[in-house]
């Protein structure tokens, strides 16, 4: 075996032979304010005898020991083990220390036997098991075990060669025959994006293709007793429409007559292929190194159905989350967010209040995946608020930029004005992204974004937070006014009531989120090296796919001598076939070698990574590696005849002219008028009309409205030019603003100025150009109709002739046009 550690740098894996101890160096932790409402437990014996059994009371014993939890049963005279009795906490540790993995608390047998079905004082068995790795992790944390890197333990996994599959075809219809009336009879109540209160995964949608995407994790092709579909009524009881075993027998039949109809999927023996294994087979390499030692609340959405988010930070009293409106789960940990919303009870909420209030500084962490940059409002992510302008604190969207709203003793209820990221930066992407919202008395608001500080300063003074209010409940997505909605995915979101410094954020960071495996593939058989793997880090990376990364060799026999071993071509294969896309191995020529290997790292292969499409679901999806070589076995490829080339089509002619984009109107503008691009009127006039600009050079898509926005930026621009007097006499030399339209346009005073109008902004001798005589004379005609007012024109009225002149020049296809 072999002990892998997640340290908190960039990219970087580091395998050991040896387990890890902890620092030599003393770490003195801040203790956390008492939680808002702490279980109580009445506990008269006899004093801890050791420091570690007080560890134990305090982070685990406080917290289990209640009558709603396992102090119902495990206390002594009753159940045994009895590590939750009352009468003498020595005792209890002594009945505990067998249950509690202090090194990986994820394998303690307390954790296990939670979260596979036994009591969980909650609905959801993996929930109480994160709660209770939570518990035994600040357990391990005080007694200082592991408190610098995290063990993953890298393990053999079990011998064995790629199998027959049966894989699901592209088109729906044995689906549709066979299984899909008895969904859409019986489950169409809850399981449909239509229902009174949608549940997913919509697998009684009445878009069959829609169900079959999500029904197909839930179907076993190759054994249709142990589908989800089946097992959910057979041994859960889950609402059965008559007799729960009946009713799963109809569905098992079901699933069969659809098995009865697929071929097996044969691997090609040509193939020179590695063992076979399934993503839960892999070692389980999420969740190393991450800080959580100041956690109040933490949602990890592993349930991955229902509409529960549970908060599994392990401080009481519980923040759990309601879904409601438009949302779905996400594979591989996580919620996708329409219109829809996570929203805490205001009571559960106010623990943020007390907590965050006691230490007057607080840091909120997210894993976000931004639908798209268009959104505005700004659009919620996550807000604890009474509404759309009462908050305490919101993490919010606005286009590309990540905004930052606090109420405090300087800003208003609504936490006005906010911090937001640069507009020129584009730190927000429509991508997975680690964003940290940190506040203090002393620095103020700061923003990082995947591990980075951003450089974005808070506009007001640091404050107090004593005026925030206690009646608000903690949202995810859309408030309850539902006019500020947030689109996209969250898969993680943490709330300290403690800043995270900069290790601490990129840390956190480099951890990553979801559930990570690494894949160890067996090559002994191919090389000869004992106990071989080529190791893939494998996620999934969301409903409909898995992402496969940095790729290293490694022997499990630290003893194994590594020769020379040329790998060239790798490809993925899922159920008996090479995948049909993401094999960005493809290309790899590379080779193993004793000088290139390090017994405690192995040897990197490669530092990309790729998606692979997810098929039947990551319990059932079975995944393999082909070779075109490796060491004495080769496969050769032989490459597909190209295809004839197409025809070319006879597309119709396309315009040899086009128009100027939103950029570049502005610019031209600047350059026609001399009015610069920062002057602060053009520039907010270009920044509220930019969107209504023209966006691409085609002239065959050029809208009314754009021609609108474009008359309007070249009315500012002119206007800025008129009113500016050093603009004005440089632009217009001569010319007496000062009189009336009546004298000041004779035939000297329209040359003055319809002569530097067309020499600027129409040019001379250009090609393609409005003919100048013609362009003069509408320049007169308008001015003839605007000064007909003659001595009743009002004043000023000769400034708003020169302005209309200009703009009806500057708005035209002398400028538009390229």
């Amino acid at each position: 075996m072999l002990w892998l550690h997640k340290h908190p740098l960039p990219l970087l894996l580091i395998l050991l032979l040896t387990a890890c101890g902890g620092s030599d160096s003393q770490v003195v932790e801040t203790p956390l304010p008492p939680p808002a409402e702490q279980p109580v437990v009445n506990y008269n014996g006899p004093a801890a005898s050791t420091e570690d059994i007080q560890n134990f009371k305090t982070a685990l014993w406080d917290n289990i020991a209640t009558k709603d939890r396992c102090g119902a049963c495990h206390v002594q005279g009753e159940q045994e083990p009895t590590f939750a009795r009352n009468d003498d906490i020595n005792l209890a540790y002594a009945a505990v220390t067998s249950l509690v993995n202090l090194g990986n608390p994820s394998e303690s047998r307390l954790v296990t036997k939670v979260g596979g079905g036994h009591n969980c004082w909650l609905a959801s068995d993996s929930a109480c098991a994160d709660i209770l790795t939570t518990w035994i992790g600040q357990w391990a944390e005080r007694a200082n075990i592991n408190s610098q890197a995290t063990q993953i333990q890298l393990l053999a996994p079990p011998v064995k060669e790629p199998g027959a599959n049966k894989n699901f075809p592209a088109d729906p219809q044995l689906f549709a025959d066979n299984l899909y009336p008895l969904l859409t009879q019986f489950c169409a109540s809850c399981h449909t994006n239509s229902a009174a209160i949608p549940i997913s995964p919509y697998f009684a949608s009445s878009n069959v293709s829609e169900a079959y995407e999500a029904a197909k994790p839930r179907i076993n092709l190759d054994n249709p007793a142990d589908s989800r579909l089946v097992g959910r009524l057979r041994d859960e009881f889950h609402n059965c429409w008559s007799n729960c075993p009946s009713d799963a027998t109809a569905l098992q039949n079901a699933i069969q007559r659809m098995a009865d109809g697929i071929d097996l999927t044969q691997l090609d023996p040509e193939l020179v292929n590695s063992k076979a294994l399934t993503l839960f087979e892999g070692t389980l390499a999420s969740g190393g190194g991450r800080f959580d030692a100041n956690v109040i609340g933490k949602w990890e959405f592993k349930t991955g159905s229902g509409n529960i988010a549970y908060d599994t930070s392990g401080v009481d009293p519980a923040l759990d989350l309601t879904l409601s409106g438009q949302y779905e789960w996400v594979g591989g940990y996580g919620i996708q967010l329409g219109a829809g919303k996570a929203q805490g009870a205001t009571s559960a909420s106010k623990k943020l209040h007390d907590l965050i209030r006691a230490t007057g500084e607080f840091a909120i962490e997210a894993w976000v995946a931004p639908a798209n940059v268009t959104q505005e409002g700004p659009a919620r992510i996550v807000s604890y608020s009474g509404g759309r302008d009462r908050r305490n604190f919101t993490l919010g969207q606005t286009l590309y930029n990540y905004d930052a709203l606090l109420r405090h003793s300087n800003t208003d209820g609504n936490g006005a004005p906010a911090l937001s990221t640069a507009d020129a930066d584009e730190d927000l992407q429509a991508a997975l992204q680690h964003v940290v919202f940190n506040y203090d008395p002393v620095n103020g608001r700061r923003l990082y974004v995947n591990g980075r500080f951003t450089d974005d300063m808070d506009p007001t003074e640091p404050g107090t937070l004593n005026d925030w209010d206690s009646s608000f409940a903690l949202v995810l997505g859309n408030e309850a006014s539902n006019d500020r909605p947030w689109a996209g995915t969250i898969r993680m979101v943490a709330i300290h009531n403690k800043t995270l410094s900069e290790a601490e954020i990129q840390g956190n960071f480099d951890a990553g989120v979801g559930q990570q495996y690494y894949l160890l593939f067996g090559l002994s058989h191919l090389i000869d090296v004992p106990q071989a793997y080529l190791v893939f880090e494998v996620s999934q990376f969301d409903s409909y796919s898995y992402l496969f990364a940095e790729p290293f060799f490694i022997s499990l026999d630290s003893s194994a001598q590594i020769p020379t071993v040329p790998i060239k071509g790798i490809r993925i294969g899922v159920n008996g076939r090479e995948s049909s896309a993401g094999q960005v191995f493809a290309n790899l020529d590379t080779q193993l070698s004793a000088t290139s290997y390090d017994a405690q790292t192995g040897q990197p292969i490669s530092r990309q990574g790729t998606i692979v499409a997810l098929d039947k679901g990551p319990a059932q999806d079975e995944f393999f590696l082909t070779f075109e070589r490796i060491g004495d076995a080769e496969h050769v490829r032989v490459p597909a005849a190209l295809p004839p080339p197409a025809t070319p089509q006879d597309l119709p002619e396309q315009p040899l002219l086009g128009l100027r984009h939103f950029a570049e109107i502005h610019a031209s503008m600047a350059a026609m008028t001399t009015v610069p691009v920062t002057n602060t009127a053009v520039s907010s006039a270009f920044n509220q009309l930019k969107q209504q600009l023209p966006a691409e050079v085609a002239i065959e898509g050029f809208l009314a409205s754009q021609q609108m926005a474009v008359t309007q930026l070249a009315i500012k621009y002119c206007d800025q030019l008129v009113e500016t007097p050093g603009l004005r006499s440089a632009y217009f030399p001569g010319f007496d603003f000062s009189r009336s339209p009546a004298i000041a346009f004779d035939a000297q005073g329209r040359d003055q100025i319809i002569n530097p109008l067309m020499a600027r902004m129409l040019g001379d001798d250009l090609a393609d150009q409005p003919d100048s005589g013609n362009t003069e004379a509408e320049l007169n005609a308008l001015m003839d109709r605007l000064s007909a007012c003659g001595g009743q024109c009002p004043a000023g009225h000769t400034q708003t002739v020169v302005k209309a002149s200009c703009a009806a020049l500057l708005g035209s296809a002398a400028m538009l046009i390229q």
